[in-house]
């Protein structure tokens, strides 16, 4: 990607140049370089789309779910022929390392075939004779025009958690990509088109918060999947709400990972630098929190400290590099003064991130690895997702004290525990208040079959991502009840 790219909204199956007046630089966040603009597209734009999706859609939902499907076949093909281009890109303008990028799309297309299978996720159930000849059963139907706002920390993969289900379903959609990572489904979307989908049925507007209000406001539009900061999921789930649609909107977190000193340190430390460090922090299953128990405090402060001081940092299309940088300037000063607040609340630094500078990448938005100390739990940063390379390690003498400190908190992403002990590990995953749960795993990242899940501000809404829920989601329940009566059959 050489040249600055022109980022272009995809409607009734056409690249159309956006109309609006503004747009905003694509920011390689390493190099500080621009990889093209994109357009804040208008209001009316938006509503075009929609109205596309909706001419669109009765058409598309009485193709029979086994065609519909084979389209999905068909993008998992071309997704696996151009796997190292679009990782590249999402490294490029997202800043995560090669090999980070491999991964999210690896994801991405888990989705495609797990969505693949919605020939028998989709199947209702029925009862006979619920009475003397009457019969009940439920199918499932496309609740209609299903609108998409992804984040920028995945570009290629969050907006798969609800895609391929959509579609397989027989709905008709809208995505607004984040404003800040546009480029990746613009390469997506050149697959998908030669998908040869009905026109109409996939539909893509580039744009900012204008957008997304219209998104929400919109009567056509029935159900609407989000995924960003929580103080945005709880704004996007209550104005959905207010205007009827269903929504389901994952939020923040501030996900904590328990040490028992029974735990493997060497690999505890390793899991949980990845998990704390991978993509520089910016994922909602980022470890954030740490908090040992007991004779667990020393060891592992100790260990870790090592992890995050060597880790190498630079330019993620070096396959050298362990992490890259935060997505922006304006993210990296954040970062850095919500460690400053850290210091002036009493904490300390065990590893020191700040000022970061990577030689022959002087532009880019570089945090190192930070651990910090000692900082007491009435702090603001404890409570406040710095969504940045950044641990805080806190210390208690057992593991009803590290439990009751997990469900303490406002969110309930994830939680993670590290021990040898199966007792410890079942009280752990029974007791603790969040979504996703681990056992020696620093990301519980649930596989595609799965929900992605969450619980208290990390998620409103009652149906997540992924798998059956996602179907669920996707599809609307009808009920029927019927009778024939013998004197209304026709004789033949």
């Amino acid at each position: 990607m050489t040249q600055s790219a022109t980022v272009r909204n995809y409607i009734q199956g056409e690249w159309r140049e956006s109309t609006a007046s503004e747009n905003l630089s694509i920011i390689n966040p390493a190099t500080g370089e621009e990889l093209g603009r994109v357009p804040l597209s208008s209001v009316a734009e938006l509503d075009e789309a929609v109205k596309a999706a909706a001419a669109a859609l009765p058409e598309w939902r009485r193709v029979p779910v086994g065609t519909r499907v084979q389209y999905l076949f068909h993008l998992k093909t071309l997704l696996e022929e151009h796997f190292e281009d679009i990782s590249r890109t999402v490294t490029m303008e997202c800043g995560k390392t090669l090999a980070e990028s491999r991964g999210e799309l690896r994801r991405a297309i888990e989705n495609v075939e797990v969505a693949c299978g919605t020939p028998i996720l989709i199947q209702g159930y029925n009862s006979e004779d619920i009475a003397a000849g009457i019969d009940e059963l439920m199918i499932r139907q496309p609740v209609g025009v299903c609108a998409i706002i992804a984040p920028f920390n995945f570009p290629a993969m969050i907006p798969f958690w609800f895609l391929p289900y959509a579609l397989a379903c027989g709905n008709t959609i809208v995505i607004k990509p984040s404003e800040k990572v546009p480029l990746a489904m613009q390469k997506i979307l050149t697959l998908i088109e030669k998908l040869n989908l009905p026109r109409g049925v996939l539909n893509v507007v580039n744009g900012g918060r204008d957008v997304v209000n219209a998104i929400l406001d919109h009567p056509t539009i029935r159900a609407i999947s989000f995924v960003g900061s929580s103080a945005t999921a709880n704004y996007v789930y209550g104005r959905a709400a207010a205007a009827g649609k269903r929504a389901q909107c994952a939020g923040g977190a501030k996900n904590p990972v328990v040490i028992l000193p029974d735990a493997d340190m060497a690999a505890t430390s390793e899991i949980i630098a990845d998990s704390a460090f991978g993509c520089a922090g910016q994922r909602c299953l980022a470890a954030s929190w740490a908090i040992t128990v007991g004779e667990a405090g020393k060891t592992f402060s100790e260990a870790v400290r090592e992890k995050a001081s060597t880790r190498t940092t630079g330019y993620g299309l070096d396959e050298a590099v362990q992490m890259g940088p935060v997505i922006s300037m304006e993210s990296r000063n954040r970062i850095e003064g919500l460690i400053n607040k850290a210091m002036q609340d009493g904490g300390h630094a065990v590893v020191d991130g700040r000022k970061t500078t990577i030689p022959k990448f002087e532009k880019g938005s570089f945090v190192r690895p930070t651990v910090l100390e000692g900082l007491p739990m009435a702090s603001e940063v404890m409570r406040t997702e710095i969504f940045g390379p950044v641990l805080t390690l806190q210390h208690v003498n057992d593991i009803e004290e590290a439990i009751a400190m997990v469900n303490g908190g406002e969110y309930g992403n994830m939680a993670c525990l590290f021990t040898s002990s199966g007792a410890s590990a079942r009280k752990f995953r029974y007791e603790v208040e969040v979504g996703n749960v681990g056992i020696n795993v620093g990301v519980a990242a649930p596989m595609a079959f799965f929900p992605f899940s969450g619980a208290r501000k990390s998620f409103f809404g009652d149906l997540h991502g992924q798998g059956r829920d996602a179907i669920e989601f996707f599809t609307q329940e009808k009920v029927v009840v019927e009778r024939w009566p013998k004197q209304w059959t026709r004789k033949f």
